[in-house]
């Protein structure tokens, strides 16, 4: 055997070998849910929030501008937000939280378990999961 080939083959065995552990992996973005105090079109007080399935995400701090002052809410589709209108995504009534899937929503108007509810200036807190 001459050198060439022996060197060709342990060339190509190489690269088999790297290209056996290249793996394709989607990015690790997280979702974002947008939330305004005034409206979502045109965007009036608005922010984005970057969500972590089942983390729940109090409106204080940097979000405290938006504590008790929601009315507007994007939610990317595949995710469903409990908006609770006490900090720390408690609920005791069950009746004081409200559920909402993907899509936009005003908050004087949302489903609750009674039926449609004005939830407009009462979130403290909320959470997201995937659906």
């Amino acid at each position: 055997m001459s050198f060439k080939f022996i060197l060709s083959a342990l060339s190509l065995l190489a690269g088999v070998s790297a290209a056996s552990v290249i793996v394709d992996r989607e990015p690790t973005i997280s979702p974002s849910v947008f939330i305004c105090t005034g409206s979502l079109n045109p965007p009036n007080g608005c922010l984005t929030v970057p969500v972590v399935s089942d983390e729940c995400i109090n409106l204080t701090g940097g979000l405290s501008f938006a504590n008790d002052e929601l009315s507007t809410a994007r939610i990317p589709g595949g995710l469903v937000c409990t908006f609770y209108d006490q900090f720390g995504c408690n609920s005791p009534t069950g009746e004081d939280a409200v559920v909402l899937t993907g899509g936009d929503w005003s908050f004087f108007n949302v489903p609750a378990v009674g039926g449609p509810v004005n939830f407009n200036d009462r979130p403290s807190s909320f959470t997201c999961s995937p659906i």
